[in-house]
């Protein structure tokens, strides 16, 4: 009789679970955090965890819910999760992780949950653990409860730009407005705001207790070309380091340039390259 390695993992798990994300806190940063807070059990996270390996010896993780992110995960673990997947009806919005286990398992399941609307194959992932070698915008800070309306217009349009898609498409927006509303609340939300508008603006959108990785961060169309991305950069980076998580993590596409020139100036060095395929 043969056994199945792959299996939906529960709370019983937990601390295997977290052992193996200590071992890639960066590329399995969203996993760590998602478990932190809900753990295990599927009614409560949101999604479901799935492991690759003996009980005793769990070598690989696939979280499924939003998204669908592997972690750690070996040819056979792709292979494994690819299988049981190909027979599941797609739900999730993107994959996203280590590009060898993400294009592995988009060569899979492309047949069966194809087309994608984009693939993003080569995604350096950046990580610093020291101050700024640069100057902060004394101008960054964190946003006030008070100014979701003035974030939300800029969060939209990051979104927007760097997606595709609006996230006004679904349900009016409610759900990413409850998002924004929730990074400013926890005081992740960072911004740069000149005459009442949103000029920069950045997020910590995963905290652990390993890392704080930055996302969304956006220059207002207008002010582009100005310098200002390095400086205010400089200051989330510096916030984070001193007040959240002992490193500060983001990736980024490669094609974009500027952004990468700005992130090696705040000190910032690659440790891996991720992909995320986009429906």
């Amino acid at each position: 009789m043969l056994t199945v390695p792959v299996r939906q993992l529960g709370e019983s798990e937990r601390r295997a679970v977290e052992r193996l994300l200590d071992h890639d806190p960066f590329a399995g940063a969203q996993v760590a955090e998602r478990i932190a807070a809900r753990g295990l059990s599927w009614w409560r996270a949101e999604g479901r965890v799935l492991g690759y390996g003996a009980r005793r010896n769990l070598e690989s993780l696939c979280w499924l819910g939003g998204n669908l992110t592997p972690v750690l995960a070996s040819d056979a673990a792709v292979a494994a999760f690819a299988d049981l997947l190909a027979g599941e009806e797609r739900l999730c919005s993107s994959i996203v992780g280590r590009a060898d286990a993400v294009l592995g398992l988009w060569d899979r399941l492309s047949d069966t949950w194809g087309p994608a609307r984009d693939v993003r194959p080569n995604q350096p992932l950046l990580v610093t653990d020291t101050l700024p070698p640069v100057p902060a915008d004394p101008e960054v800070r964190q946003v006030r409860s008070g100014e979701v309306d003035r974030l939300f217009p800029a969060a939209v349009a990051m979104y927007t730009e760097e997606v595709g898609v609006s996230p006004l498409a679904e349900d009016g927006g409610r759900s990413y407005r409850r998002r924004v509303n929730d990074l400013v609340r926890t005081g992740r939300a960072y911004a740069r705001i000149v005459d009442g508008k949103v000029v920069f603006k950045a997020e910590l959108a995963v905290v652990t207790k390993r890392t704080a990785q930055i996302q969304g961060v956006w220059v207002a169309p207008e002010w582009r070309g100005r310098g200002i991305a390095t400086a205010a950069m400089a200051a989330v980076v510096r916030d984070a380091l001193l007040r959240v998580a002992p490193t500060v993590s983001l990736y980024v596409n490669d094609f974009n340039l500027p952004a990468r020139r700005v992130y090696e100036r705040c000190g910032f060095q690659p440790i891996g390259t991720l992909a995320t395929v986009l429906f």
